[in-house]
This record gives structure tokens, sequence and C-alpha cells, in this order.
């Protein structure tokens, strides 16, 4: 029994060659994967994530039998009689230690997954979704087992080159075996670097574009073209239709008519202006950026009650509830002008594309502002600023700080914004001692507002001066709290009073932590709205708060909010 015991572990040992410290870094790790994240995750994520935070675990276990074995077992005194000792032991004691090294992984293994399920289900029942059966989940485990085979095939080919150019170096440049080893690694690292960041990254993000600009060219069976002179891509319009994009050209055919504001209103309605510019509508950024404001001024957009610049995310979308809100609020005596800077989608977008984010931003707000501030002020219709995760820090490019804010605005809603925003993080940090940094206040909310929900606007008897900034963030939207500096620090956001979707058992892990929340990030809008980056109709309570019209109800409220609630079902189905 003991020898057939020992030939299964020498046959695995043979096949696998795997590292015993190794093995148990792995699993701890891979365990705390699962535990609780911002957002509830399938299989397939779970098991994605799991793999990757086994390798790392791996090799930090790897690692830390090399340096024992390396520096610490050598320099521990060894009594006398210790060799005799340990040759007398039964041969069959170190294969007993491993396959129990090997049983208690798998059994941990298993034992977390089934609680895995269980705090999967409870952050589907705080976020009102269907829960995840503990059957389903177990292939979590299997596909976990497939990335950490990958990554560890990776890393051994990688040393094998590694040893490779080392031979090589002492066979033919007759360097000596110590020296060739950590030059060999050089070398490696740095052709990795340089292709990856060189070749690889270009190459990749070249390719992205060019797919996704194939995309671009695609348009909705159900976005047609406009002929009202009011919307860009009309026989009227500078910006020709086909030079759009494909999510511009929906942004121009999918408005709601006058008849349409007028029915939810109940008062006449003027047609809404909707002014956009695709990449291919103008040649660069500038001429983007002058052709928008020339489509402004054709369209007497200036002569609007109100004027919202958005700076759009990756391929240039544009929330359909946040301009259908300001359009409906004002009888649609609007205009609302937005601009294309990317082929890519947002994620995309975020690792390539945020300069050409901020610079759009910047460009077609300071074009728009020109033009603006040189009207007589009772001639100027109110200046709103807007963007949408990468769009808000797009968007906050065009203002230096507070004092430009309000100097150049009436009003400024930004939603979901990246943790990496400059003007949201100096906020959030100099935020006012004891509130936290999931729903900060700012100066006592004299300017600047955080919400979640509708109230956390409105705080009873405080004041807000006017023009008005809010921030709209959920406690459970990952575009928010991700974050490089979670990988070796707790944030203020888990350690503080956390949001009330945020699951009390999630706990901040080193490493682990920044994988699950990068993980978070393609789902972020697969939740409910009011979690996650779905923010649904709380954008109309926002825009009601920082622009108010004349005559504005609670009875106006709720007959809009039903429309945008009906409208966004019917999109979903249409686009």
């Amino acid at each position: 029994m003991r020898e057939g015991a020992g030939r299964v572990v020498g046959a695995v040992e043979r096949f696998f060659r795997p590292n015993y410290v190794g093995v148990v870094g792995a699993t701890l790790f891979f365990a705390l994967s699962l535990t609780p994240s911002l957002l509830p995750r399938d299989w397939l994520f779970e098991g994605l994530i799991g793999g990757v935070n086994a390798a790392i675990g791996y090799g930090v276990g790897c690692l830390l039998e090399w340096l024992f074995r390396r520096w610490i077992r050598p320099r521990i005194p060894v009594p006398a009689g210790a060799a005799q000792v340990f040759a007398e032991l039964p041969r069959w004691l170190p294969t007993a230690g491993k396959v129990a090294v090997l049983i208690g992984c798998v059994v941990t293994v298993l034992v977390m997954l089934v609680q895995s399920a269980r705090w999967q289900r409870e952050i589907t029942t705080l976020m009102g979704m269907d829960d995840i059966t503990t059957s389903g989940f177990l292939r979590t485990g299997a596909l976990s087992v497939a990335v950490i085979a990958l990554v560890i095939g990776v890393f051994r080919g990688v040393r094998w080159l590694v040893r490779w150019v080392a031979g090589e170096l002492t066979e033919w440049v007759h360097i000596p075996r110590r020296f060739a080893l950590p030059i060999g690694f050089l070398v490696v690292a740095v052709l990795a670097v340089t292709l990856f960041n060189g070749v690889l990254a270009k190459g990749f993000f070249a390719v992205a574009n060019s797919a996704f600009s194939v995309r671009n060219s695609h348009t909705s069976p159900n976005a047609a073209q406009p002929q009202l002179p009011e919307r860009s891509g009309s026989p009227a319009s500078l910006a020709k239709w086909e030079t759009l994009g494909s999510e511009g050209r929906w942004f121009v055919s999918y408005v709601p008519s006058a008849a349409d504001i007028a029915r939810v209103t109940g008062k006449p309605a003027r047609e809404p202006i909707r002014v956009y510019t695709g990449l291919e509508s103008a040649d660069g950024p500038q001429a983007q950026a002058e052709l928008a404001v020339a489509e402004l001024e054709r369209t007497g957009a200036f002569d609007r009650k109100a004027l919202v610049v958005v700076t759009t995310t990756g391929t240039g979308w544009v929330d359909s509830t946040s301009a259908e809100s300001v359009e409906m609020m004002y009888g649609g005596d609007t205009a609302i002008v937005a601009t294309q800077y990317s082929y890519l989608p947002s994620v995309l977008s975020f690792l390539s594309d945020k300069a050409k984010a901020t610079r759009m931003g910047k460009l077609v707000f300071d074009k728009v502002y020109e033009h603006w501030s040189a009207r007589p002020a009772e001639a100027r219709p109110k200046l709103l600023v807007y963007g949408e995760s990468l769009g808000s820090q797009g968007s906050e490019g065009a203002f230096t700080g507070l004092a430009d804010l309000r100097a150049k605005s009436d009003g400024v809603l930004w939603v979901g914004p990246p943790n990496s925003n400059r003007l949201w993080g100096e906020f959030t940090a100099r935020r006012d001692p004891g509130s936290p940094e999931v729903l900060p206040t700012y100066a006592d909310g004299l300017v600047v507002r955080f919400a979640d929900s509708r109230g956390d606007l409105w705080q009873p008897g405080s004041t807000w001066l006017t023009p008005r900034i809010a921030y709209l963030q959920h406690a459970s939207d990952p575009v928010v709290w991700w974050s490089p500096d979670l990988l070796f620090s707790e944030p203020d956001w888990l350690r503080e009073r956390r949001g009330a979707d945020v699951s009390p058992t999630m706990a901040w892990y080193p490493i682990v932590t920044f994988w699950q929340v990068a993980a978070d990030l393609p789902n972020a809008q697969g939740v409910n709205d009011g979690h996650g980056h779905r923010y649904g109709t709380l954008v109309l309570d926002a825009w009601a708060a920082l622009a108010e019209p004349p005559e504005w109800s609670a009875d106006l409220s709720d007959r809009i909010r039903n429309y945008l609630a009906e409208s966004a079902i019917r999109e979903r189905s249409l686009k």
C-alpha cells in the first residue's frame, strides 16, 4: 500500500514537478480569491480570477521556499545526532507528508468553493438578482486549474529560455555560469518588456483599433438618418451621417420628439438639438471640435435654455437616460454636444486612450465656452457639463480646479468616475473629517456633493451654492474603486463604513483584492439599476438638483422617471 502510494506520488512529481510550498501558496491565494468582492461573479469570472491568483500564490510559495533553502537553512545550527535521527525515520513518512499536503489543499479548495457560492448568493440578494447555484459554481475549480497550469507553463518556458541564453553565453562568450544566469535573465526581461511595450502593445491596440473601426461603420437597423435640421447627420448638417460612427448615429436618431416630450410633460415642447462629430467627420481633434461648434451655431443651440457639453466614453457612447433627462426637464429647449475620440470600447480606451479623452474633453469645452462667453450674459443658455466613466475623466481635463469649474459652468454632473480622476481624487482626499471615502463630504457640501442615491443629493439644513458639482458613485461600482494601489494597501472604503450593497464579509488581501476588483470591471453593468455601474434614473435627480427648471414638481419628476425607465428597456431591445 505504502509502496503503491509512493509510486503514484513519484509519477506525479516526475510529470508535474510540483513545489509543495508553492502548492500551499497557490491554495491560500485561490481560497482568498473566492472571498466576496464588489459584484456577484459567475463561475467563469471566478475561475479566471482564481487561476490568476493561484498562479501568483504558487510563485510566492516557490520564492519563499528558495529563500529558505538558500539563505535561512544553511544558517540554522544542526544539533549533534540529528542526521542519525532523520536517517532512522520511516521511508514512507515524506511521501505521507506530501499526500497529506495535497489532500489538505484539495479539501480546502472544495470547502471554499461551497462557501464562496454562499457568499455570491449573499451579494445577489443585496442587489436583488437571481441566486447562483452551488453545483454550477464548482466548475470554478476546474477552470482555475487550467489557468494556473497555463501560467506556470509559460513561466517554465521563460525559465528554460533564461537558462538557454545563459548556456549560450557560457559556451560562446566564456562568461562564468554564476554571471551568465543573471545576464541571461536580464536579456530575456529586456526583450520581453521591449516586445510588450513596443511591438506587442502597439500591435495589439493597432489590431483592436482596426477591428473596432469596422464595428464603428455598423449602423443599427433601428437607427435612421434624422431629417430634422436640429440633428447632426441630417441633410442640413455639416457633419455627415456616414461619418458619425455607430454610437453617434444612434445618438442622433434615438431622440425623444417634441410630441413625446409634450405627452410626458403636458406642456408644449421644442425639438431637442443633438450635435455629434465622429472621428471621420473632420481631420483631427481640433477640426472635430471646431465642426461641433459650427454645428451648434447652425442649429441655434446657443439660443436654447440649456446647453450640455458631453465627453463620451470609448467608442463615442452617450448615456441615453442622461440625455433624455435634460431634454424632458426643459421641454426640449436644449442642445447636447458630444464627440467621438476612439474606436475602442471603454476598457481598452482606459488603457490606451486616456490622454485622447482628456484632450478631446478640453478641446470641445474650450471651443464651446469661447463662443458661449462671447454672448451677452442674459442671452446665454445654462452651460452644463456631463461625463460618465472615462468620459468624466476626459471632462475633468477641461478644468484646473474648483474655482475654474464654478467660473466656467452652470452645473457639472460626473457619473461613475474612475479612481484615477484627478479632481475626484483631490476632493475625496480632502474630504471632511469623519466622512467616509465611499460617500465623502467635501467642504460641508457647499459646492461639490457625492451621491449614491437620491437622498444624498439634498442634505437637510445644509446650503448648496450654485453653480453645483455632483458626482454619482455607487459603493459597489468597481469603476470607481479599482486602483493599482489595491495591490499592497488597504483602501479607506473597506476600512471605513461600507455601502449598503457591499458584502459585510468582503475584506482586503494584498494582491488578491486588486485582481478581484479588476475582474469586476467587465461586469460593472451586469447588475440591476442602483448598483455597480448602473445609475439608471438617478441621473434625473442629479440634473434636477444641479439645474432645476422653472415649475419643476414631484409629479413631473415621476412622469419623466417612468418614461425614462420605459425608454431604457425599449432602447436595449432595439439597439
